[in-house]
């Protein structure tokens, strides 16, 4: 990872932090939006001369919405999927996926980046969440005509204290008169989460009081992946986050994440990232992308 050459506070809460050639820009969420946001940050390219960069996106089990204030990505390519490139011009959601993806742009990028919990997307976009799985969209084919006027609004200020403000107060919106999940699906998610995908499906139906069938059918709808392959998901990205610690030992991690054993653990990692554990640890995946 690269390291953190400077930070400061520019006022209202807002942190800035310089990483690398970028500058990260947060502030604390409002309490209305915790539950349903892992992460939400702004990005400004901090050289004079940005150059082209391309990332790889690992499956995190979390929805991600990117508003564009600056360039936009020129390149999303789901890897070893048969389909043409996402052709993705300006902001964009990206569903639940069971796979990698390696994302080109082509510098100078400002943009706002937000990782949602499934069932927060599910509440903030308003439609079943298996559309959107596997799938890199346009955000107004998401949110509607509405998206185009909320990113020209947030582009037409460079305080980020203002920016937040704005979006708070549309995702807020939004999340309020979205749809509410099932609590039958609400509780099987929470239990994926808390055991790190280690539930069986028969156990999780059990717990919920529906049958395998209706379970799966539900939870796709409103998670974007059937119960299996977000426990598969969920499983993959908690050995990510083990395997990235200082000091981290295979051997250790296979077996509290619940691998048979390294061959299995290998095998996961290739079908879901294209990758070997050591490598991506190597990488230091941030935020779901590691840097090529």
């Amino acid at each position: 990872m690269p390291l953190v050459d400077s930070a400061r506070t520019v006022g209202r809460g807002v942190d800035m932090t310089r990483v690398g050639n970028r500058w990260r820009v947060t502030r604390p969420w409002p309490r209305q939006l915790r539950p349903y946001v892992h992460s939400y940050a702004g990005y400004w390219e901090a050289t004079a001369s940005p150059a082209p960069y391309r990332v790889r996106l690992v499956p995190t089990g979390r929805a991600v919405f990117v508003v564009s204030l600056g360039e936009p990505f020129a390149r999303l390519h789901r890897l070893g999927g048969a389909g043409p490139d996402s052709q993705v011009t300006g902001s964009l959601v990206v569903g639940l996926e069971d796979g990698s993806r390696v994302c080109d742009h082509p510098g100078g990028q400002e943009a706002i980046r937000l990782e949602l919990t499934p069932l927060g997307a599910y509440r903030l976009f308003g439609m079943p969440m298996r559309e959107l799985t596997n799938r890199v969209v346009e955000l107004r084919d998401v949110l509607g005509p509405a998206a185009g006027l909320l990113v020209e609004q947030l582009a037409s200020t460079t305080d980020w204290a203002a920016r937040f403000d704005l979006l708070d107060l549309a995702l807020t919106a939004r999340l309020e008169r979205g749809p509410l999940p099932a609590p039958e699906v609400s509780h099987a998610w929470r239990l994926l989460t808390r055991t790190g995908g280690s539930l069986p499906v028969g156990r999780l139906a059990a717990e919920v009081g529906w049958s395998q069938g209706y379970l799966v059918r539900r939870f796709t709808e409103q998670i974007g992946l059937t119960p299996k392959m977000s426990a598969r998901v969920l499983r993959f990205h908690r050995a990510v986050r083990l395997l990235t610690r200082e000091g981290a030992d295979l051997s250790e991690v296979t077996a509290v994440c619940g691998f048979y054993d390294q061959a299995h653990l290998n095998r996961e990692f290739r079908a879901l990232a294209e990758t070997t554990p050591g490598r991506l640890a190597a990488a230091r995946v941030r935020e779901g992308a590691v840097t090529l």
